[in-house]
């Protein structure tokens, strides 16, 4: 994880995670959109994920799809 990222995190950009890489980010927004969590926006635009590795981490893909351009 690079420095910027270390910043944001230890900033209180999202308090659940001190240390997080990113395959633990994309399990972590899967998890966030099956609950209906809106704090996987800020994941998903940390880490730049995409749509193809959301659906590999179990997210549905309604939910996905329903992201639209969010999701790379």
């Amino acid at each position: 994880m690079g420095k910027a990222k270390k910043r944001s995190l230890h900033l209180g950009i999202n308090d659940r995670f001190s240390k997080l890489s990113r395959s633990e980010a994309v399990k972590a927004v899967a998890d966030m959109l099956n609950n209906g969590d809106n704090d996987a926006y800020a994941l998903i635009t940390l880490f730049g994920v995409t749509a193809e590795e959301v659906l590999e981490a179990g997210a549905s893909y309604e939910t996905v799809a329903g992201l639209g351009n969010i999701l790379l």
